[in-house]
């Protein structure tokens, strides 16, 4: 994990002493075991370095080639070494050490832009290529590592962190009141814009050269929705998947400290867990040592999962440390915003703060998290469609055999109705049946009605100029729902706000769950592998039960930490009252949300409380923001 920024005038002015300087400092957190520059000319270098590798020890950046042709800075890691390394090896270019930095440095020498098909990890980076005087920016495939930028027309400027990229004196702070709606709408249609106009983020799987003549964003990854798992029983769908999951955890595992897990008692962060400590017992471990880490929440009976936890410590043989959950107070939060000029993230995000801090304090500099077992490996009865699509009544008749026993013939036809027979009518008429659903359901949450005029209008233009290409053709139903989590664009700022959360601690956080080849063997395996009736991720079930407990493997139950967003309610309602209401009358339907703070005293009452506590929270993070280029009060 590191952090990297520069500065690029494609029009040759010489950068500026200091500036560069001025934004790896806005991000001196990134880099607890150095902070380095390169310069020359027109373009300005830096990179904050956390070593969390063996390998990263030999690693100085910015990196370049023996003639300074080409200079790499890159936040990231390198999955594939093993491989990468004897490829490269087999193409002649000399390795001067083991540092993934050069492992990315040689292959760009040595393929280009085809590069990145060969790189398997997660990474933002930019090689400066003198030679074409171009810049080679690159993220990775699912968005793991941020990248912000700016671009002028003359100007690249970059780095990880927007506000380093504010820092600098041509960068006009002008808030994006587009995006603003969108946050207070939950309604996330930009995978590119920030909060900020003009700064943007690079969109997962896309590389950007940007030369005198302007910038050109590609994409150069898709899950291949023609590939396919040939097994002759569901025995060996299971067998790959635990095979495929014990090595992306081991490559993951790489660390030159003590290897952190995030074990709550949950199903998917047991069993990386439990995974990485049969690793470790086996001798297979690529860190010193393993440690696991859970929130004790005691006395919630909706958020308490301490006696599964404890069932896989002792499963295993292993102590779990307990740690209480970090409750911060709304000014915390609302000095982040500031600082980060971003929204500060969730109370359910930060109440791992602790665990961050004891894993700092106990050596470890990487951490192993449970994210993204939800998306990739639970399932729908979308089988049912899936087997009238390929037109397999066998298998239909035996899907209805089965979910009959577990949930009665009457559910059982239900879903044959809702998940598959819906599913296979002609396009024109299931667009009627849901403009009927729609004309029902949720008018009024619909509307929006606490937004004010100007942004939904502005909501409404945004969702007007969306993308409308013409949607992808999968090769069965289940893709569709698939396709959306890679493209939803909250679902990467989340993790891109998690990110920022563990470097600001000296953290590098890892998601096996959101490995590129664990969202591929989604892609590739039939619907009815992922849900048997009532059992959710039945294959990442079966294969886990070698390694965890049964209570644990037959959960079906999910914590819910509501509570960490809403203990501050009432305090809540003052700031809102009080402070943002008067000060946003361009955003809020005023009169609206004025009688729902007044009249509704329990959160439980609030209209739409599932929905509104999230978008209530953003309200908060964005007027934050919004204040750091807002006049003091003498000065208006």
């Amino acid at each position: 994990m590191s952090g990297i920024a520069g500065i690029i005038h494609f029009d040759g002015r010489p950068v500026e002493p200091c500036q560069v300087e001025s934004m790896t400092s806005a991000m001196h957190y990134r880099g607890p075991d150095g902070i380095h520059h390169w310069r020359k000319a027109n373009v300005a270098l830096g990179q904050c370095m956390l070593r969390t590798t063996p390998e990263s020890e030999e690693e100085t950046q910015p990196l370049a080639n023996e003639d300074e042709s080409l200079v790499l800075v890159m936040d990231g890691r390198v999955d594939n070494w093993e491989e990468l390394r004897r490829d490269l090896l087999g193409k002649g270019p000399v390795l001067r050490t083991r540092a993934d930095a050069e492992l990315v440095l040689r292959a760009y020498e040595v393929w280009g832009r085809d590069c990145l098909s060969r790189i398997d990890g997660d990474f933002a980076l930019v090689i400066w290529d003198a030679r074409r005087q171009q810049a080679f920016c690159a993220r990775d495939r699912v968005g793991n590592k941020p990248f912000n930028y700016h671009w002028d027309g003359r100007t690249l400027a970059f780095a990880s962190d927007l506000h380093a990229i504010l820092q600098l004196p041509w960068v006009p702070e002008v808030l994006n009141e587009g995006m603003v709606a969108e946050h207070l709408a939950m309604d996330w249609q930009s995978r590119d814009e920030t909060l900020w106009q003009g700064v943007m983020r690079l969109v997962p799987a896309h590389f950007m050269v940007v030369g005198a003549k302007g910038l050109k964003p590609s994409q150069y990854w898709t899950p291949d929705l023609a590939a396919k798992l040939v097994h002759s029983s569901d025995g060996e769908y299971i067998e790959h998947y635990r095979a495929l999951f014990t090595d992306v955890v081991r490559r993951m595992s790489r660390s030159n400290r003590p290897l952190a897990c995030e074990v709550s008692g949950g199903l998917d962060s047991s069993a990386i867990f439990a995974v990485a400590e049969t690793l470790r017992q086996q001798g297979g471990l690529l860190a010193p040592g393993l440690e696991g880490y859970t929130l004790d929440f005691s006395g919630d009976p909706d958020a308490d999962e301490m006696d599964f936890c404890r069932a896989v410590g002792v499963h295993l043989g292993r102590t779990i440390h307990e740690v209480l959950p970090a409750f911060m107070p709304l000014a915390w939060y609302q000095e982040r915003a500031r600082l980060f000029r971003e929204l500060p993230g969730y109370p359910n995000v930060a109440m791992h703060l602790n665990i961050l801090s004891e894993a700092r304090r106990g050596g470890c500099k990487v951490l192993l998290g449970g994210t993204g077992g939800d998306d990739w490996l639970g399932g729908s009865p979308l089988y049912y469609a899936e087997a009238l699509e390929r037109r397999r009544g066998g298998e239909l008749l035996q899907f209805i055999r089965r979910d009959a026993q577990d949930v009665g013939l009457r559910t059982a036809l239900w879903w044959l109705l809702r998940f598959g027979v819906l599913h296979v009518l002609p396009h024109r008429i299931k667009q009627s049946l849901r403009a009927m659903v729609r004309s029902r359901q949720g008018k009024e949450m619909a509307s929006l009605p606490w937004l004010s005029t100007a942004l939904k209008e502005r909501l409404n233009d945004r969702r007007r100029k969306a993308d409308r290409a013409r949607p992808t053709v999968v090769k069965r139903i289940g893709q569709q729902r698939q396709l959306q989590l890679l493209t939803d664009g909250y679902i990467t700022l989340a993790r891109e706000l998690i990110e920022r959360q563990d470097s600001a601690a000296g953290i590098e956080w890892r998601q096996p769950f959101w490995n590129r080849r664990i969202i591929e063997i989604a892609f590739a395996t039939p619907e009815h592998l992922r849900l048997h009736a009532t059992e959710n991720k039945w294959m990442h079930r079966r294969a886990m039960s070698q390694v965890l407990p049964q209570s644990v493997v037959n959960r079906s139950t999910k914590a819910d930490f509501t509570m960490t967003l809403i203990r501050d309610w009432a305090q809540m309602k003052l700031l809102i009252r009080d402070d943002i209401l008067p000060q946003r009358p361009g955003w809020l339907n005023t009169p609206l949300v004025s009688n729902w703070i007044q009249e509704e005293v329990d959160l439980d009452r609030f209209p739409w409380s599932d929905g509104m506590i999230w978008m209530v929270w953003a309200l908060l993070g964005a007027d934050a923001v919004a204040t750091t280029v807002e006049p003091a009060d003498g000065d208006r």
